[in-house]
């Protein structure tokens, strides 16, 4: 069973845009002040790599550099929800989008660390 829940995924004509939402399932999961909230996303015969993240106490962001000036990653501790606005997409940013958690911000590029996963949300962009 995941502990987060990922939504906001579809189809995408490219060069447009795309919100995805993360907030976990239920009541296990507690996102705690030392923990850094991020993205991965993975292709169909690819690794697993880390998007975005964002720090929960700090609300300092992280971008791989194929995403950065086109992706925000945000948090919005009260709701305990993590978003992630995508603009200018292309056909190289298909994926299926996670949302993860790692207790360790320092290790946020490291999906080995990560220690809460969602089931992921499918985006295509694709003309």
């Amino acid at each position: 069973q995941a502990q987060l829940v990922e939504s906001g995924g579809g189809l995408v004509q490219p060069g447009g845009s795309l919100s995805l939402a993360c907030t976990p399932s239920g009541r296990d999961l507690v996102i705690y002040a030392n923990d850094i909230m991020s993205w991965f996303r993975q292709a169909p015969g690819k690794e697993r790599e880390f998007v975005a993240g964002v720090t929960w106490r700090n609300n300092k962001k992280y971008y791989s550099d194929s995403v950065k000036g086109r992706f925000t990653v945000s948090r919005v501790a009260a709701e305990n929800a993590v978003y992630l606005k995508m603009n200018n997409l292309s056909p190289e940013d298909t994926a299926v989008y996670y949302c993860a958690r790692n207790p360790d911000p320092y290790t946020y590029y490291d999906a080995k660390k990560y220690n809460a996963w969602g089931h992921g949300t499918q985006v295509t962009v694709s003309s």
